[in-house]
C-alpha cells in the first residue's frame, strides 16, 4: 500500500454530524482568498471555546492576584492549542475520522467507554463554566436570578438545530459575529484601563515562580484547562468535514493548508481576548491592591468606579454573555460528535442534542440552586482543572494517531511536529502530577 492510499484504509464508517457533512461547497480553480474565505469558519467555532466563561475566571483571577505574570501562560497554553488543534484539523481531513471515531476504530470497547465517560465528564465540566457565566451575565444586566438564567440557557438547543436546519454557515457566521462582539469589547475595556505596557512585555516572559508557587500553579493549570479544551480536539476533527473538498492526496493536501491558517488566525484571536481580560485585569485591580478580585460579579461592580468610565461594566457584561453563549452553541455540537462517534449511536439530531445539553444544564441548575451568586468563581476555576486534568486523555491518543503512517498516510505528521506535540503531551502530564503532588501534600 502506498502513502497516498494508507489514509484511505480506515474502516467504513458514517461521517460525523451527517446533516452537515461536505454540505459547503470549494470552489476550483479560484485564488488563494477565495478558498481561504471558503474553508475559513470551522476553527472559528473551536477558537470560542477557548475565550469561554471559565477562561474569564482564571485569567481575572491570575491577573488580579499576580499582575501580568501570567500572561506567559496564556501564550504558551494558546500556542500548545494552535499545535494541537491543527493536528485535531489533519486527523480529520486525511482520514475521514473524527477523533472520537479514530478511537473507537483502534481501542477495546471497555477503553472506549472510558474514554467516552471522561470526555463527557469533560464537556459537564466546561458546560459549567459556560452555563453560569450566562447566567451571571444575565443576571448583572437584566436582574434575572442566576438558577432561572441557567435554564434560559437551555434555549441554546433550538438555536442550534434552527442555525444548522438553515445551513452550517449561518452557524459560522453567528459564532463570528458574537465572537467580533466579544473583541470590540475588551478593545475599548483596554483602551479604558491604560496598562503598562513594559509589565504586559515583562508578563510574556516565563517566570520560574509559576512552577514553584503552588496559587500560580494551580491558576496556571485552570488556564491551561481553559485554553486546551478537550471536547474541541474532538470538534474540529469532525467540523472540517463539512467542507466539499476533492478526496484525492491534492484535495485533502489543500484543505489541510488551508485549515491551518483558519486555526492560526482564530486562535490568534482567542489569545488576544485571554491576554485582554488577564491585561485588563492587572492593570485594573492588582495595580491598585485589589489582588482578590476573582468572581465575575465582583469585576463587573468594580471596574465602572476604578476606571471612571459609566459603561466599562455595560460593556463586560454584554462580552461575557456573547461569551458564554457561544460556547454553549459549540459545546452542544462536541458532545453530539462524542456520543456519536464513541458509542456509534445515532438518533434525530433534536433528541440527540437535547440529551447532550441536559447532561450539562442538570449539574448547573443544581450547582446555581445550592450556590446562587455566591462562590461561582471557585466552581468555574475548579472546573477548568477538572479539564486540564482529563486533556491527557484526548491529547495522547491524537498525537498517536497523527503520526501514525499506516493511518494517515502521507499525511502524518512531520518528525518536527510530533516532537513538539510529544513535548506539549509530557508537559500537560507534568502539571498535572505536579498540581495533584501539591494538592495531596497540602491536604
Amino acid at each position: 500500500m502506498t502513502d497516498s492510499n494508507a489514509a484511505a484504509s480506515s474502516p467504513a464508517m458514517a461521517p460525523s454530524l451527517p446533516e452537515a457533512f461536505a454540505s459547503i461547497p470549494v470552489p476550483q480553480g479560484v485564488g488563494f482568498w477565495r478558498k481561504l474565505v471558503a474553508f475559513s469558519g470551522p476553527a472559528y467555532l473551536v477558537a470560542v471555546g477557548y475565550m469561554d466563561p471559565g477562561n474569564w475566571a482564571t485569567d481575572l483571577a491570575g491577573g488580579s492576584a499576580f499582575g501580568y505574570t501570567l500572561l506567559s501562560v496564556v501564550l504558551l497554553s494558546n500556542l500548545m492549542a494552535i499545535l494541537l488543534q491543527t493536528l485535531s484539523a489533519r486527523l480529520g481531513i486525511a482520514t475521514g475520522l473524527d477523533l472520537a471515531q479514530a478511537c473507537r476504530t483502534q481501542y477495546s470497547r471497555p477503553a472506549v467507554l472510558v474514554l467516552w465517560v471522561l470526555c463527557e465528564l469533560a464537556i459537564a465540566a466546561c458546560d459549567l463554566a459556560e452555563v453560569i457565566g450566562s447566567a451571571i451575565a444575565l443576571n448583572l444586566l437584566f436582574r434575572i436570578p442566576v438558577f432561572w438564567g441557567v435554564l434560559l440557557t437551555g434555549l441554546d438547543v433550538l438555536l442550534v438545530l434552527w442555525l444548522t436546519h438553515r445551513g452550517f454557515r449561518l452557524l459560522e457566521a453567528v459564532v463570528v459575529a458574537l465572537i467580533a462582539t466579544i473583541g470590540v469589547c475588551f478593545s475599548l475595556e483596554l483602551f479604558f484601563s491604560k496598562p503598562d505596557l513594559a509589565g504586559v512585555a515583562l508578563g510574556f516572559v516565563p517566570s520560574p515562580e509559576i512552577v514553584t508557587n503552588p496559587g500560580m500553579l494551580y491558576l496556571s493549570m485552570g488556564i491551561i484547562g481553559a485554553t486546551v479544551m478537550p471536547h474541541n480536539l474532538y470538534l474540529h476533527s469532525s467540523i472540517v468535514q463539512t467542507r466539499k473538498y476533492e478526496q484525492t492526496g491534492t484535495g485533502k493536501r489543500e484543505a489541510i493548508h488551508f485549515a491551518t491558517i483558519d486555526t492560526v488566525v482564530a486562535l490568534m484571536m482567542a489569545l488576544f481576548i485571554n491576554a485582554g481580560i488577564l491585561v485588563v485585569a492587572a492593570a485594573t485591580f492588582h495595580q491598585h491592591g485589589k489582588t482578590d478580585v476573582a468572581e465575575i460579579q465582583d469585576a463587573y461592580h468594580l471596574l465602572a468606579p476604578m476606571l471612571g468610565v459609566t459603561g466599562a461594566s455595560v460593556i463586560f457584561a454584554v462580552a461575557l454573555l456573547a461569551s458564554g453563549q457561544n460556547a454553549t452553541l459549540t459545546g452542544t455540537l462536541a458532545g453530539q460528535i462524542v456520543m456519536e462517534g464513541f458509542l456509534n449511536l445515532r438518533m434525530r439530531p433534536w433528541l440527540r442534542r437535547l440529551i447532550t445539553r441536559m447532561i450539562a444544564i442538570v449539574p448547573a441548575a443544581i450547582v446555581a440552586g445550592l450556590y446562587g451568586e455566591s462562590g461561582t468563581a471557585k466552581l468555574l476555576v475548579f472546573s477548568q482543572v477538572i479539564l486540564s486534568l482529563q486533556l491527557p486523555f484526548a491529547v495522547i491518543p491524537l498525537v498517536i494517531f497523527t503520526s501514525d503512517r499506516r493511518k494517515m498516510g502521507e499525511f502524518a505528521s512531520p518528525r518536527w511536529m510530533g516532537f513538539l506535540a510529544w513535548a506539549t503531551a509530557l508537559l500537560i502530564v507534568s502539571l498535572n502530577a505536579k498540581m495533584l503532588f501539591d494538592f495531596i501534600a497540602g491536604a
